[in-house]
This record gives C-alpha cells, sequence and structure tokens, in this order.
C-alpha cells in the first residue's frame, strides 16, 4: 500500500475551490488502477482472479483502462510483475486498454521490458500501455539490491538514462530486432508524484499519470510545471494528464466506513514504517483494532483529498479533482478487501456518470 506524505495543513488544497457535480457534468474518462490486494489467509490466486474481474467490469462500464503495479513483498499487494497480469488481463477482457501503472523501471534492464511490453502489443494491437516509473513500490535496500543484482537503490541519472534507454528501443523496435516484424508498440507513459519527475515527463514529450492518490499536495504544482515545459514528440503532441484518485464509493456511512477501515489500518502502519507487513484485515476484524486519535486525524485529512462518500458526493469530489487538474482522465484506486465491495463501489461511480 503506498503512502501519501502529504502534510496536514495541505489536506484540503484540492477541495477549496471544487464545484459540485451539477456545474462539473460528466467526468472525464475513468480508469482502474488494481493492486491485486490480498486478504488476511487468502491465496495469490484468489488475488489475481479478482483482479480479472475488476477488469471485466471495467470494461463492461466502458472504463478506458486497467492498470497493475509493481510492488515486492508487501504482506498485503500480489501485483508484482505487471507484464504477467497485463498479458492475461489482455487475454481475459475485451476493449478496455491493460498495462503497467507502472513498471519500475530501475529493478529491470530496459532491453527487456521494452521485448515484454512490445510482445504484448503485438499479441494485443491497440490495447497496451507501459507506465514507467520509479515509486515506492520497492522500499527496502535488500529488496532493490537483490532485484539490481547488488547495486543500490539507482540515482536521478541512471533512472533518467534507463529511460531514454528504453524510449529508444520503443522507437525502433523492428529495425534494433527487439521484435522483428514488430508492427504495433505499447503506449508509454511517465508516473511520476512530484514535481521533478512530471518535468521529465515534459522534456521527454510523455503522457503522465500523476498519482495524486500518493502525494495530492504536489498535484497543481506538478501538473503546471508539466504543462508549461512540455515537449511534443512522437509519443505525445501535447500534454496528457492521466490523475489517480483513491475512490470508495457506498451509499450510507456506516458502509463507508466499515469498508473504509481495513485499508486505513494498513496506511496507518505505513505512516508508522510497518506497512510491507501490515495484513489487510476482514472489515469485521478490522473494526475491532483502535487508532490513536491523532493517527485517525491525519488518516481523515489524507482522505480528505481523495473521493469518498456516497455517489453524488464521490461524483462531486471527481468532479473537483478534474476540474483543478485538468486532467484528461481519472484512475481510481478502490482499496477495499472484498472483491465484490470493490465492483460495487465502480459500479455506483460510473452510474452517476451515465
Amino acid at each position: 500500500m503506498e503512502v501519501s506524505q502529504h502534510r496536514p495543513d495541505d489536506a484540503h488544497s484540492l477541495r477549496k475551490t471544487g464545484q459540485p457535480s451539477s456545474a462539473a457534468g460528466l467526468l472525464p474518462p475513468l480508469s482502474v488502477l488494481d493492486l491485486a490486494l490480498t486478504q488476511e489467509g487468502a491465496s495469490a490466486r484468489d488475488a489475481l482472479a479478482a483482479v480479472v474481474s475488476t477488469a471485466r467490469r471495467a470494461s463492461e462500464l466502458g472504463f478506458r483502462r486497467a492498470w497493475v503495479a509493481e510492488h515486492h513483498r508487501y504482506r498485503s499487494v500480489g501485483s508484482v510483475a505487471p507484464s504477467v497480469v497485463s498479458s492475461h488481463l489482455a487475454s481475459s477482457t475485451s476493449g478496455v486498454r491493460v498495462g503497467s501503472g507502472g513498471v519500475l523501471l530501475t529493478n529491470h534492464a530496459p532491453l527487456a521490458v521494452a521485448e515484454q511490453f512490445t510482445t504484448l502489443a503485438a499479441l494485443h494491437p491497440g490495447r497496451i500501455d507501459l507506465g514507467i516509473g520509479r515509486g515506492p513500490g520497492t522500499n527496502d535496500i535488500d529488496t532493490i539490491r537483490a532485484l539490481r543484482r547488488g547495486a543500490d537503490r539507482a540515482t536521478d541519472d541512471e533512472y533518467r538514462a534507463d529511460l531514454i534507454e528504453l524510449l529508444g528501443h520503443l522507437a525502433d523496435a523492428d529495425a534494433r530486432r527487439v521484435l522483428p516484424g514488430a508492427d504495433a508498440l505499447p503506449e508509454p507513459w511517465l508516473l511520476s508524484s512530484s514535481v521533478a519527475g512530471s518535468e521529465l515527463a515534459a522534456e521527454l514529450g510523455l503522457p503522465l499519470a500523476f498519482a495524486h492518490h500518493i502525494r495530492p499536495d504536489n498535484t497543481l504544482e506538478a501538473l503546471g510545471r508539466y504543462r508549461e515545459r512540455f515537449q511534443a514528440s512522437r509519443w505525445c503532441e501535447r500534454p496528457r494528464v492521466l490523475v489517480s484518485v483513491e475512490t470508495l464509493c457506498a451509499t450510507t456511512d456506516a458502509d463507508l466506513a466499515r469498508l473504509g477501515r481495513p485499508a486505513m489500518l494498513v496506511m496507518a502502519a505505513a505512516l508508522e514504517g510497518r506497512g510491507a507487513e501490515a495484513p489487510l484485515l476482514s472489515p469485521a476484524k478490522a473494526a475491532t483494532e483502535p487508532l490513536s486519535p491523532a493517527l485517525e486525524e491525519r488518516l481523515g485529512q489524507m482522505r480528505a483529498t481523495q473521493a469518498y462518500g456516497p455517489p453524488e458526493e464521490v461524483h462531486r469530489r471527481l468532479s473537483a479533482v478534474a476540474s483543478q487538474t485538468g486532467a484528461d482522465e481519472l484512475m481510481l484506486s478502490t482499496p477495499v478487501y472484498d472483491p465484490d465491495d470493490r465492483l460495487h463501489s465502480l459500479s455506483l461511480v460510473a452510474a452517476t456518470n451515465a
């Protein structure tokens, strides 16, 4: 579970001028991010089957994309190999675009990533996204060294060089024999939760997926810098922005509190440096776990920047984010215990946008 680092005094920064849904009208295209949340005591097979169900439902609802992330050694997250899961999703769905949100590029050889996703694009032309990032999906140094064959955490310069190398492989996939006869490419996106990452996306002319659900305090500055500095490229002629929002839609306050509690406990553990080991408890068990008043308040402030509430309120909050950020798309992350509740939340959101 990724952790927002925003300061408490920034918690309402994106709500102050939000317009009500009646003024905002329809939302921009919606997509979904799934971390393959693993219930306490459940199997990886169960968690990954739920990802397929989410992607299928997203496709039925007219969502544009279904992305999976790359995390390692998190007790509550089963999304460790986005290229493998993306391949399965593409074969298990139709219509919806699938891909990574994202591949942590510094963990992999750029050529290997290019080969994997160009192969996916050949198998499923026009449906594969390659979201690239370097975020907190790998936090501990032992995991980093294991993935990087003994090397320490990558520097900014190494990340930039890897990204440029990857784009070079994609740009000339057939001539360089990344994939002989390649006639379809994945759509590259740069993931960011910082101003620096957004500036890099602008420099390289990449569409930007901004993690508002991780660093909402950075959102407006980062997107402004991206648009100011954007340089057109073969990948993108104009700035394109996707904004991710943690979203839980339920019809009653009691359901919101019950369904949101398990992920809140995981987030609380992450704020205390224990996120990797925190289990995703059932709502019934989570209801018995106490939190300090100070931590409850901080978590409430964090959720105030996202989209929690009954349908009309969720629509209003998503509209406010879309209006203030100028997002071309919104990507919903719904961290709840039961996959059926996740699907119900997505259906409620889609119904408000019909």
